[in-house]
């Protein structure tokens, strides 16, 4: 074995420093009173050695220490929970699209774009929920955010008109994606980076089976009741989500820029403060190129996720001779498997994908993560929607098709979003709550444009077609995801060095 490859702490028996150590020791005791020496027996082989040695993972930091794994898996089914309320409030209503409709004497295209505006304010939320998360700590964002969300969720149970459901909506998306980038952050805070990837798996299993399961649930209450139960039900679903962050979420970032406002006068705090809540601070960060091509991958599979389940009510009743919003709701159920199934494998995928780079590298880039979503992202999600479209088009393959291609979708699915949302925390550690709430911005511009235009689309050239374009979609962001692991460190280096060269030069000024 490479003398190199022992750990620091262990030093050579035979080096002059530790003789030296053995000499003073020893002096103190008296000869005779020396017990004698016995051999040992290890069950730690030279082999063994190189996996105490120090590798550059961030997996030796402290301060990943604080909190033990019990408590870890909490703060993890707290935030995932969480995760679950703004995602499935986008789409429990998808179900109800006719008989909101029809209270508030509309076409259904107007509830959809309702869905769209929620969504787009779910973009455009986390420019200012990530800097708060920054500045003021990871928990009482959520508190307030989990308040808010269940504020809104009774305004829009009780709204009296199409005006008042479209603005209560609006607010409710706002809060809702506080959770989605704070929790991000708080996996950031509490996991080494080479087990994120599977913590993240299990987050980001509540942002996506919210989607797929609202509408079956949606379906069961306006089956059996009003639409407006949908938005009790919701209440009470935040209204848990507020006890649950209140007690058992602690506070986990590791400094909070506030710190760095004690004993400034106002006009400096005032000056600071609006530097770090600037929401094109936050879009600035789109320079470094590996964050626009990951935000597009993410944005690419968000595109897919909302242009499928918008329509189902829409396309798959007709084609099926469906007739109640509880068996259109049925269809949900299958993606949601998927998810639920993708859960337990992708995040895991994730972390054996980037721990095989450190042993063949013997460092760990961010980069690398990416490698383990190419070919779901690439191969397997383009080929199911291609499928689902065309089966449905062609009328081909009955109710199985669609289901089990909407099911694998879902698998897949939950084998890229842990890879591609990890990759945003690993990848910038100080700012990585900017980053995601970067990456959620993008995306749900995305899915806001999916569900607005998903079903027109669809009306005009058919499921088919519109299917093919979303698989090209995804098939040109993972090209783009696939460029990225090659030259994603130096597109990062380069940005990093003109900003510096700029620093150098303002400070010769």
């Amino acid at each position: 074995m490479a003398r190199d490859n022992i750990a620091p702490s262990s030093p050579d028996a035979n080096s002059p420093r530790t003789a030296d150590h053995e000499k003073q020791f020893t002096s103190i005791i008296p000869e005779d009173d020396r017990p004698p020496l016995e051999p040992t027996i290890s069950s730690v082989s030279n082999h063994d050695m190189p996996d105490v040695t120090y590798t550059v993972t961030g997996d030796m930091d402290e301060i990943y220490n604080r909190f033990s794994e019990q408590r870890k898996k909490i703060i993890t089914a707290v935030l995932s929970f969480c995760s679950f309320l703004a995602p499935i409030s986008s789409t429990t209503v998808l179900s109800a699209v006719p008989e909101v409709a029809e209270t508030f004497q509309c076409d259904g295209s107007i509830i959809n774009l309702s869905n769209a505006m929620y969504m787009l304010f779910m973009g455009l939320s986390p420019c200012f929920s990530g800097p708060f998360g920054n500045i003021y700590g990871r928990k009482w964002v959520s508190f307030a955010s989990a308040v808010l969300f269940s504020a809104f969720s009774i305004g829009t149970a009780l709204a009296p008109n199409l005006a008042s459901f479209f603005i209560f909506r609006i607010l409710t998306a706002f809060q809702g994606t506080a959770f989605l980038v704070i929790g991000s952050s708080v996996i950031g805070d509490i996991y080494k980076p080479t087990e994120r990837g599977t913590a993240l798996g299990w987050f980001m299993s509540g942002t996506l089976i919210g989607p797929a399961l609202g509408p079956f649930i949606g379906g069961i209450i306006v089956t059996f009741r009003s639409w407006r139960d949908i938005f009790w039900v919701q209440t009470a679903l935040a209204g848990t989500a507020t006890l649950l962050v209140l007690f058992l979420q602690p506070e986990t970032i590791h400094n909070k820029r506030s710190e760095e406002l004690k004993g400034l006068p106002g006009a400096k705090k005032a000056r600071k403060m609006w530097q770090w809540l600037n929401p094109f601070r936050i879009v600035r960060l789109y320079r470094y190129l590996n964050l626009l091509t990951v935000a597009l991958a993410s944005s690419s599979l968000v595109w897919n996720m909302y242009s499928l389940l918008t329509p189902i009510r829409y396309v798959l009743n007709p084609r099926f001779n469906l007739t109640s919003p509880l068996q259109s709701g049925l269809f949900y159920i299958a993606p949601g498997g998927g998810y639920l199934l993708g859960t337990f494998f992708g995040g895991r995928w994730a972390d054996h994908i980037v721990k095989k780079y450190i042993k063949k590298r013997g460092e760990r880039i961010p980069e690398d993560r990416l490698r383990s979503c190419l070919t779901f992202m690439g191969i397997v999600v383009p080929a199911c929607m291609l499928i689902y479209g065309w089966s449905v088009e062609k009328r081909k393959g009955g109710i199985a098709l669609p289901v089990i291609m909407m099911f694998l979708q879902g698998v897949a699915q939950l084998f890229c979003f842990p890879s591609l949302n990890t990759y945003c925390l690993d990848v910038m550690q100080q700012r990585s709550a900017e980053v995601v709430a970067g990456n959620y911005m993008l995306r749900y511009m995305f899915a806001a444009a999916g569900s607005a235009v998903c079903l027109p689309a669809i009306r005009k050239i058919g499921v088919g077609w519109f299917s093919t374009i979303s698989a090209f979609f995804l098939i040109g962001a993972t090209l783009a995801t696939y460029i990225t692991t090659l030259y994603g460190r130096q597109w990062r280096e380069a940005v990093d060095a003109k900003k510096e060269a700029r620093r150098e030069g303002e400070n010769q000024v």
